[in-house]
């Protein structure tokens, strides 16, 4: 892990679709790296359904509540747009007489990439949620150049979720990192069918799984098994 910082410079965490755990998996990843040395930062570029970063439905809010290194910090820092519509951003947007730039989500990336690594961006929604008129979420990622995790439900229905998402990443010549299936539901799905999907998505894609990640009861101090899988994604054994 001592090559951490010579090895990563942005991650983007993409997932299949919405609240299937990204915020969830950026926390772990601001966690695991801050525990390695590291200054990582975290950035919403795009946050729909709060009214402001101090919202109880505000990702970076939560991120910041539950990083020791952050409480005392200002989560409007990781939020470049804002929006109180439940919608994809370009409607959220729209419907406020606003337009997303994607100048000024790249200039805030920028900024921080000088001062923090890895920068670590979240997504909002599933890959193919339009960011403006011109511009899908899958775009963000090859206009940063950041390198994907991709966050997917363990539970049915993840397989065709999660290889669709990687055949649009390789259709635009983007390669994940790796998978994260979350398995956050009220109840745990069977373990037969975790091990059935992560067979699928590994044998029809050739992308890795890198393990599951279950319900968390401590936010701001999970045990050590919830690192696992980010782990093994930054192991130089790991592809």
């Amino acid at each position: 892990m001592e090559n951490l910082k010579k090895q990563i410079d942005k991650i983007f965490v993409a997932g299949t679709d919405t609240g299937v755990g990204k915020t969830v998996l950026s926390l772990l990843l601001m966690q695991f790296f801050y525990a390695n040395g590291c200054i990582p930062f975290y950035v919403k570029p795009i946050q729909t359904g709060c009214s402001d970063p101090y919202d109880k439905d505000s990702d970076a809010k939560f991120i910041y509540k539950h990083v020791g290194r952050l409480t005392k910090k200002d989560p409007a820092d990781s939020i470049v747009y804002c929006f109180r519509e439940p919608k994809a951003p370009y409607f959220a947007s729209r419907n406020e007489g606003k337009t997303i730039e994607l100048k000024a989500i790249q200039n805030a990336l920028d900024k921080k990439s000088r001062i923090y690594s890895p920068v670590i961006i979240e997504a909002a929604g599933g890959l193919l949620v339009p960011v403006n008129e011109n511009t899908l979420m899958i775009d963000l990622i090859k206009m940063t150049g950041a390198k994907p995790i991709i966050a997917s439900r363990a539970e049915l229905g993840t397989i065709n979720h999660t290889l669709l998402t990687i055949e649009a990443l390789h259709k635009r010549d983007i390669q994940p990192a790796g998978v994260v299936f979350i398995d956050a539901g009220e109840k745990p799905a069977p373990q037969d069918m975790i091990s059935e999907n992560i067979e699928a998505v590994e044998s029809y894609s050739g992308i890795k799984v890198a393990g599951v990640i279950s319900k968390i009861k401590n936010f701001s101090n999970p045990e050590k098994e919830y690192y696992q899988p980010i782990e093994r994604i930054y192991s130089p054994h790991f592809s």
